[in-house]
């Protein structure tokens, strides 16, 4: 396969004639520290001067600088301008092939997109890393230096945005039609900070010396909210709506392209920002009223400043709405205009040229949305319009957790959408009428109790006052296709969530495993190991094929392959352990275990249960003789993650591994046989440094509570031995590695309810009980502020232990003691990590878009040529 024909830049005519000088080095500017002056990397004759030349350019003209005077800041930023010009030119080429193909497209429609970094991404992708590390090193830099100077584009907060990143990536990879669309945050989630322990939240200003990754269109769309709607007639005589907002902004495009591994194609990932219709009131501002002379401003920027705003009041749930319907709205009419500028008011072909994935609920208003844009702004027939409705929109079901189903209250949706309310009234009048019909042959008075049970608008069983609009019903009602993300968790959505749904519409109903880009998280974020298995297997072809990754089976029990697949792992760990002591300033031991927990701050995730284990093991280790603790198997281990800003639980649990994490690494008697350190501020940038080092991971959620999970997908690949539960996808990857490979403990999804109610009778592990004593007793100190964690599992008059901790924690302990035991046996401890990797084929998200463009989006492969 040819790669892009990139001068770097298609204008770029520069040859070898034209190289550039050799330059001054320049120190390292260090991120976290003030800038010291490090030692400079020796400087180079350019293998590549036309990169450089482009790179010299861009620094002395878009950034101001001379070569003999760049920061590493500078330099990176310089060589993004001069990457992104190659970018464009395959992102031009590829929308003009599918401008001319009109084949047709998936639209990803999502409230998150967690993307990371894209340097080291695009230049890996489009082949380009060699010449742009080459032209680094004539400017005394090493690569790595001048990446680790992008920001992470603040965009996301888990496993939601960072699956949506993944599957964009793989759109371009297979060449398949699709854009993302989502919103330009300006602060992001919130940039998390430890301020004695706790949990801090701050702006992440990650835009603040702009992004050249992105490319301002002149392309925006009007985006109503509030006001009330009309009955007016309309040019045929019928009576129709009209919607009069009170309030309006404008939805401004921003593009950001996402090219593809070993192929021209570069999809696009279109964000929405948004901006006042009126810049600035001078007159309220001549009259002194200055509060007011900026007020749309501020108005409309609110809406796409901050990712998910905390909606515990009401203003905070009108800007959730708002914001959902906002990027909905404005996407909907981009695609639409598209379509009508090539195909006009021929609706009915809309099917045939567009299909959408509504990534969660958060989108899925785009039902009622697609309804008032083909009824109220084209004219079509309401019946016309529900047809094609339920034909492009597709619901993708990420969550079994009830508040992440999103159910708005009506009285907030009149408010807000007040049209889009009335055509949801429409909505479930005909949805529950044709229930009722179809039910017919049921009792009247079970008849009637199924229908409330699955109207989209019900009562709130906590306030029976209270009306509300269920979002996940909207999009089964409203949808073509329905999708859970793992096997186990199709099955929870057809048999428990919406059971039935399902009893009426079995065809609807899919699973698609998730997958994640082998291409980020493993060949670019790995390298070492990247190297080593392309050696092995003769070719890179794995890294778009992983199910090549199957050749390493056959090395698994060879010691020479082990020694190497050993010291890429210590390399890693070695890399890893300087990053901490840059976060922590503690020398962590490279020679233990790295024991990891990454993921959101959650209750039912369980990062409590692992404080707790590690709370044990130390009581243990403090138990010991010296002479004991020489076969006691030493362990660092790191739990990073964000608890939601209003989620008062998350923030205690985090307080407590920062509590016992002080103890710990204070000990004189034990810290160089366990560590604990919470890293703070976790994202994909940090995710790329810790996966590679893993030895051990856990995801340990309550069984039948996490959906998926890719993150362990992600460790898996590199190589990382997994403890968790029967649950989301660490059983498919039990069913590829071998169950015996893999630490699985706890109970079962079809006990959960059971147990549950047995929770209060349950006799107590003694190690359990003893655990929750020391804290509470003050042993990590801070024990009111502790309580609450202890009643929460303790405590069953206060407490109800919902994702029953104490239950799992005596099976998960001696699954510990399983892992201490296999990591004494290297050989076998290294069989298992070489088999986890050659196992992790099936895991790639190339494999999970192929599915949903053969089973729901029947899209097809458009390629440019090369």
């Amino acid at each position: 396969m040819m790669k892009p024909t990139i001068n770097v830049g298609s204008h770029l005519k520069a040859s070898k004639a034209a190289a550039c000088p050799r330059v001054t080095p320049r120190g390292i500017i260090s991120r976290v520290a003030a800038p010291e002056r490090a030692a400079p990397v020796q400087t180079v004759a350019p293998a590549h001067p036309e990169v450089l030349k482009l790179v010299l350019d861009k620094l002395k003209y878009q950034v101001g600088q001379d070569a003999a005077n760049a920061s590493a800041n500078e330099a990176y930023r310089a060589s993004a301008w001069s990457v992104r010009e190659a970018l464009i030119d395959a992102f031009d080429k590829t929308q003009a092939h599918w401008k001319k193909e009109d084949p047709k497209f998936v639209y990803y429609l999502s409230a998150e997109f967690l993307m990371g970094r894209s340097m080291t991404n695009i230049v890996n992708n489009l082949e380009l890393k060699g010449p742009y590390a080459d032209a680094m090193r004539s400017l005394g830099y090493e690569m790595e230096t001048v990446v680790d100077e992008e920001r992470d584009a603040s965009l996301g907060n888990g496993g939601l945005g960072r699956l949506a990143a993944c599957f964009l990536d793989s759109i371009a990879n297979l060449d398949l039609p699709g854009w993302g669309y989502g919103i330009r945050y300006k602060y992001g989630m919130f940039k998390q900070a430890i301020n004695n322990g706790y949990q801090s939240e701050q702006p992440d200003i990650w835009l603040q010396n702009g992004n050249p990754w992105e490319v301002k269109r002149n392309i925006k769309f009007q985006v109503g909210f509030g006001g009330k709607t009309e009955k007016r007639k309309g040019a045929d005589g019928k009576e129709v709506s009209v919607w009069i907002p009170s309030e309006q902004v404008w939805a401004q495009a921003y593009d950001n392209p996402i090219p593809g591994f070993k192929t021209v194609t570069t999809t696009n990932l279109r964000l929405w920002d948004a901006v006042p219709c009126s810049e600035f009131d001078l007159a309220a501002f001549n009259a002194g009223d200055y509060d007011k002379a900026s007020l749309d401003r501020e108005r409309a920027e609110a809406i796409s400043a901050v990712l998910y705003p905390n909606d515990s009041t009401p203003e905070g749930k009108e800007l959730r709405l708002k914001q959902q319907y906002f990027f909905v709205c404005a996407s909907v009419q981009d695609v639409m205009s598209r379509f009508r500028a090539k195909h006009g008011p021929n609706w009915e072909a809309f099917p045939e040229k567009a299909v959408f994935q509504l990534n969660d609920t958060h989108p899925t208003i785009a039902v009622a949305e697609m309804l008032r844009q083909l009824v109220d702004i084209e004219g079509l027939e309401w019946a016309k319009a529900w047809a094609i409705t339920t034909k492009v929109l597709n619901y993708t079901n990420h969550t079994v957790m009830p508040e992440a189903l999103e159910k708005w209250p009506v009285k907030v949706m009149a408010k807000m959408l007040p049209r889009h309310m009335e055509i949801i009234e429409v909505i479930n009048q005909g949805w529950t009428s044709w229930l009722a019909a179809h039910l017919k042959d049921m009792e009247p008075s079970a008849r009637s109790q199924k229908v409330a049970a699955m109207s989209i608008i019900h009562e709130n069983q906590w306030n029976k006052e209270e009306l509300l609009v269920n979002m996940a019903y909207l999009a089964v009602v409203g949808g073509s296709a329905v999708n859970g993300v793992a096997a186990i968790h199709s099955e929870i959505v057809k048999n428990e969530i919406f059971n039935d749904f399902y009893q009426i519409f079995p065809s609807k109903f899919q699973n698609k495993t998730n997958g994640v880009t082998p291409r980020r998280w493993l060949a670019w974020c790995n390298p070492e190991l990247s190297a080593l298995i392309t050696a092995t297997l003769g070719n890179d072809e794995w890294i778009n094929n992983t199910e090549q990754l199957s050749g390493l089976r056959k090395h698994a029990e060879d010691k020479a392959f082990q020694a190497k697949w050993v010291a890429v792992k210590q390399a890693r760990k070695v890399k890893l352990a300087a990053l901490i002591k840059t976060i922590t300033g503690d020398d962590v031991p490279v020679n233990a275990m790295f024991d990891i927990q990454i993921k959101r701050i959650h209750e039912y995730k369980r990062q409590y249960m692992n404080v707790l284990s590690i709370i044990w093991r130390y009581k243990q280790l403090k138990a010991m003789t010296p002479e004991q603790r020489k076969n006691a198997v030493p362990r660092v281990c790191l739990i990073g993650g964000k608890a939601a800003s209003a989620y008062d639980m998350a923030k205690r649990i985090i307080r407590l591994v920062t509590a016992v994490g002080t103890v710990i690494n204070h000990d004189p008697e034990t810290k160089d046989l366990l560590r604990l350190h919470f890293l703070t501020d976790y994202n994909v940038t940090l995710a790329e440094t810790i996966i590679p080092a893993a030895e051990l991971s856990q995801h340990i959620s309550t069984a039948g509570t996490e959906a998926s999970g890719t993150s362990n997908m992600k460790f898996q690949m590199n190589g990382c031995l997994i403890l968790g539960t029967w649950d989301g996808a660490n059983i498919e990857i039990a069913e590829e590695t071998g169950v015996e490979n893999v630490f699985v403990f706890g109970l079962r999804a079809e006990n959960l309810n059971q147990l549950r109610k047995e929770r209060k009778d349950l006799k107590l592990d003694p190690r359990f009980e003893e655990v929750m004593r020391d804290i509470e007793g003050g042993m990590f100190g801070d024990k009111e502020y502790f309580k609450p964690l202890v009643d929460s599992v303790s405590n069953m008059k206060v407490g109800n232990d919902w994702f029953l901790v104490a239950n799992d924690f005596a099976d998960y302990l001696a699954k510990q003691d399983e892992v201490d035991a296999l990591y004494r046996n290297q050989f076998e401890w290294q069989k298992r990590s070489i088999l986890y990797t050659a196992s992790s084929g099936k895991f790639s998200s190339d494999r999970t878009i192929r599915e949903y463009a053969d089973d729901i989006w029947d899209v097809k492969p458009c390629r440019p040529t090369a």
